[in-house]
């Protein structure tokens, strides 16, 4: 409780100063990432098709238009399952929840999901992960509707201080190089909720690991990289890099 009210008060402080000085606040997006360790040897076929026929469609109702589905490409077991639902802002984040808790047509299509017994169950647990999208990105990019990988990466610091320092890296000088090495940004959050805090995660997308290894090493090699690197106030702010390669599911949306 005591978190939801400072979190609500800090809300309300910067929309009162950014009223005060005339201008408006940009609205960034809010990322719900779901990780479901699928149990082993059980069929995945009822997450699938609660995802795929219930979920998704209700979230599209209500105006959550790209829902991406992920399975590892290194294919662990137990298995995992990534959702990554976008929502355009935190009071979309509000809104659509409490939708999708009346939404009668959700409840039928999710019936055969919510009747499985625990024997039947598809996935041993799930995490959730809250990101707050980038200054520098303040909205989910769609990729091309092609043949594609993912590089999900989570960089976590030793302290708070060091992951608004790696935030402020990437909105003022290292988005601009990645775009310009080919490093192709689907979203960057900074994790308000979740596993490995204090963090961010990020979600690159290539047409496959060839280009993903060569684009990256464009990258290493940029000047302005270099030059970014060395900074002082740049220095210490990663701790450990989690890196997941992913391949979108035939029903996913990104």
């Amino acid at each position: 409780m005591k978190r939801r009210q400072f979190m609500a008060a800090s809300v309300l402080a910067a929309s009162a100063l950014t009223a005060r000085a005339g201008t408006k606040a940009p609205k960034k997006a809010v990322y719900a990432l779901r990780t479901y360790q699928l149990r082993f040897g059980a069929p995945q076929s009822g997450i699938e098709n609660y995802l795929r026929e219930a979920l998704i469609p209700a979230l599209n109702r209500h105006g959550v238009k790209n829902t991406g589905v992920f399975r590892e490409m290194g294919k662990t077991e137990p298995a995992l399952l990534y959702v990554l639902i976008p929502y355009s802002s935190w009071e979309d984040y509000g809104q659509v929840t409490n939708r999708l808790s009346e939404d009668q047509a959700f409840a039928t299509a999710s019936q055969g999901y919510t009747r499985l017994t625990p024997d039947q169950a598809p996935f041993a647990r799930y995490t959730t992960t809250l990101m707050s999208a980038f200054d520098g990105l303040p909205q989910l990019v769609v990729p091309a509707k092609e043949a594609r990988i993912f590089e999900l990466r989570t960089y976590e610091g030793y302290a708070e201080d060091a992951v608004r320092r790696k935030v402020k890296m990437f909105n003022v000088d290292e988005l601009p190089i990645f775009y310009k090495t080919k490093l192709n940004p689907v979203f960057f959050g900074e994790v308000i909720a979740g596993e490995h805090m204090p963090c961010l995660t990020y979600l690159l997308t290539f047409k496959n690991l060839n280009e993903r290894d060569a684009n990256w090493k464009q990258f290493v090699d940029d000047p302005d990289w270099k030059r970014v690197s060395q900074a002082p106030e740049y220095a210490n702010t990663v701790s450990n890099i989690i890196r997941v390669f992913l391949e979108p599911t035939p029903y996913s949306q990104i």
